[in-house]
């Protein structure tokens, strides 16, 4: 099959893996890749190469391992220009050589004892010890309270949840910042953890948004989202569907509506 497709097609592909692809042309590529197997297949492999990539950008990993990274990535680069024909092998090829790299990364985050996202997604079903924050910005869009810079969103602004109240705390080495939200009698715990990112939770539903990778799991049967933002770890969740936490999650990126 990857040998019948143009190198046009190909690129159609990967733009439509890591959401880039024109809307003009999305129905029609979504069509032939419903159709094939073997599209289905590139087009999910093609993902979790989006999705290695985003988790290797976003790791705090020595010079050294993003070099041999990027000198693999050019050879890559390299023999593709000499055989189009090769270009699903060399791209299957790529997301091991990502993925390993992304493994790497992830076991220099941590290791036994550090903590987790559970440990944060514990800190987010935890009653607030202070008032809540008031609207930050111009726009208001943000609240006064950050961790490491990273701020609270203002989700009354976009989604008609309130803040009620904020609680400090610590989760191993790490300074922790929990935000609660109410809205209609559910409640939603918002939490940011200080320094580097924690290690991903395995085995979870992956969702990209606009680049952007968002894990979905369960905690002590609570529904939560984790994700990364400037670097740093952040867990949303409480008394709400998938597709609201995950609106909610990316609010800078594509804010939620009412």
């Amino acid at each position: 099959m990857a040998g019948e497709l143009s190198s046009e097609e190909l690129a159609e592909l990967g733009a439509l893996a890591d959401g880039t692809l024109p809307a003009e042309r999305r129905e029609e590529v979504e069509a032939r890749v419903a159709a094939s197997p073997e599209l289905r297949e590139m087009l999910e492999r093609q993902r979790r190469a989006v999705l290695a990539v985003n988790a290797l950008a976003e790791e705090q990993v020595p010079a050294s391992l993003h070099a041999a990274v990027e000198a693999r990535v050019r050879a890559l680069g390299a023999r593709r220009r000499r055989s189009h024909g090769a270009a699903s092998r060399l791209a299957i090829a790529g997301v091991a050589v990502i993925a390993a790299a992304v493994v790497a990364a992830v076991f220099l985050t941590g290791g036994p004892g550090a903590p987790t996202v559970a440990d944060a997604a514990r800190l987010g079903t935890r009653p607030p010890t202070e008032p809540a924050p008031s609207p930050a910005g111009k726009a208001g869009t943000r609240l006064a309270v950050a961790v490491d810079g990273v701020p609270f969103p203002n989700l009354a602004r976009f989604a008609g949840w309130q803040a009620v109240g904020v609680r400090d705390s610590r989760i191993g080495d790490r300074d922790a910042t929990e935000v609660v939200y109410r809205k209609d009698g559910r409640r939603l715990g918002y939490v940011i953890v200080s320094g580097a990112g924690l290690a991903r939770p395995s085995g979870v539903q992956a969702t990209v948004i606009r680049r952007e990778s968002y894990q979905t799991l369960r905690l002590d049967g609570r529904l939560a989202v984790t994700w990364r933002r400037g670097g740093r770890t952040c867990v949303l969740l409480g008394q709400a569907t998938r597709s609201e936490l995950l609106r909610l999650a990316s609010w800078r990126l594509t804010p939620p509506r009412r």
